[in-house]
């Protein structure tokens, strides 16, 4: 390392208003993490990222199993990572049929995802569903982090009201739930993201409006702090925390630049100021930073919603699709309607290489920090004509610590519960249980 200092893992850069985790350093001693597959490793995080509305499975769903499997055309921008994820066929979501209930699938799908429960059919103020797979680790491994997860997302929503149905908007707006009728509720202006992870307490909370109302960067207030830190580092060490702060700053500025607001689609609803007005931007912002919470091991656990199941948004900025995303999902085969719903598919995972770009581009212990994660992207509907919840459009990035093994298409049988995914996860984030929501078992062939 070049130098002897040792410090340790919850070490901050800190200042007025302000505090700065650090990244993974070789100057920070190996030891037993919560959350970490091994002894000594980089910590072990998890991801859930959800789109809407199902899948063009046609273009989605490889034809071949195992290693050799090409690239369908939904698939085709995560060529770079090919070795860097696995699809899974045959997973089902059966708590978001409706057993009885009628109409709601799109409430139903985004509820169940992560619960594995039956959300109960209210708009009410008695819903109930279930605690999602994130929070089971949260309460696990939060403990050894800032904040034991984060939400966030690019469209916003309310717990309140009929959105589906007769389901409860809570239902269609939430992805992540504390308890069985606490839904945890995302943020979707990443400048809130951004001061959230990057500010202190109620003293700070004036420090922030001080930093707004003279231009200050977050780094002004640690800067002292940071230079001394750097001063005792070795040189792989002071390229890493300078590479990790450039970034902090860029984001900043990208974040400072948003536009105040912009009309959603055609629910009309306002963003909040700091959004930006592309709908691309937004959503690699909200990717930028979740990247720097893992990072900078701010949190172990995320999740994030691209948009809320049902959303009607137009996709005319972004790809040239006018239609409104969930009346297209209603394509009766026609050829035309399918081709757009590709088209919005493969704009979805051309973010997800934008993500996994990020995460693999940050060197982390013997690995990259992509190495060090199980980011699952999928959605709770795979034809959203038909509403159907099995066999849905799944896919597992990230080694898991080198406990998975990736670069596979993965068929399993039919009406495989999703949930057995998440017991195999929460194995790996040290949050072992014995089942979850509707799962038989844990899911086999993940480790090749």
């Amino acid at each position: 390392m070049g130098k002897n200092l040792r410090i340790s893992r919850r070490t901050a850069l800190k200042g007025l208003g302000a505090c700065i985790a650090l990244p993974w350093l070789e100057a920070m001693t190996p030891r037993t993490v919560l959350g970490a597959a091994t002894k000594g490793s980089a910590p072990l995080r998890m991801a859930f990222l959800y789109v809407p509305n199902g899948i063009n499975m046609t273009e989605w769903t490889p034809k071949e199993e195992g290693a050799g499997f090409a690239l369908t055309p939904t698939l085709e921008p995560l060529k770079a990572f090919k070795d860097d994820f696995m699809v899974l066929s045959g997973l089902t979501a059966d708590k978001a049929r409706p057993h009885g209930d009628g109409g709601g699938d799109h409430a139903r799908a985004m509820a169940s995802f992560l619960t594995g429960r039956q959300a109960r059919k209210t708009d009410g103020a008695d819903i109930r569903v279930g605690i999602s797979a994130d929070q089971v680790a949260a309460e696990k491994v939060g403990q050894a982090t800032r904040f034991a997860s984060l939400e966030i997302g690019c469209e916003g929503g309310k717990n309140a009201g009929n959105c589906d149905s007769g389901y409860s908007c809570a239902y269609s707006s939430n992805l992540s739930w504390r308890g069985e009728s606490l839904p945890m509720s995302k943020e979707i202006n990443p400048k809130l993201v951004f001061d959230r992870l990057f500010s202190t307490t109620a003293k700070g909370d004036g420090d922030q409006a001080r930093r707004d109302r003279y231009k200050q960067s977050v780094l002004d207030f640690v800067a002292e702090d940071a230079k001394a830190l750097q001063s005792n580092l070795g040189a792989n060490d002071q390229r890493k925390l300078d590479e990790y702060l450039t970034g902090v700053r860029e984001l900043e500025l990208r974040i400072a630049k948003a536009p105040p607001t912009v009309d959603l689609g055609s629910n009309k609803m306002n963003r909040p100021n700091g959004v930006p007005k592309d709908y691309k931007d937004h959503i690699r912002l909200m990717g930028d930073l979740l990247a720097m919470a893992f990072q900078a091991d701010l949190t172990r656990v995320a999740t994030f919603v691209f948009a809320n199941d049902g959303s009607n948004r137009s996709y005319k900025d972004d790809i040239g699709v006018g239609e409104g995303h969930h009346d297209l999902s209603h394509h009766q085969k026609k050829k035309e309607k399918l081709e757009k719903i590709q088209q919005i598919n493969t704009f979805h995972i051309s973010q997800l290489a934008y993500l996994l770009e990020r995460l693999k581009a940050v060197k982390e212990g013997e690995g990259t920090l992509l190495d060090h994660c199980m980011i699952v992207y999928g959605a709770g509907i795979s034809d959203g004509n038909a509403h159907n919840h099995d066999d849905l459009p799944i896919l597992v990035a990230g080694k898991g610590g080198g406990t998975l093994k990736p670069g596979r298409h993965i068929r399993y049988p039919k009406e495989t519960p999703l949930t057995n995914l998440y017991v195999s996860m929460l194995d790996r984030m040290g949050a072992k249980v014995d089942s979850f929501g509707d799962s038989n078992g844990p899911l086999p062939s993940l480790e090749g």
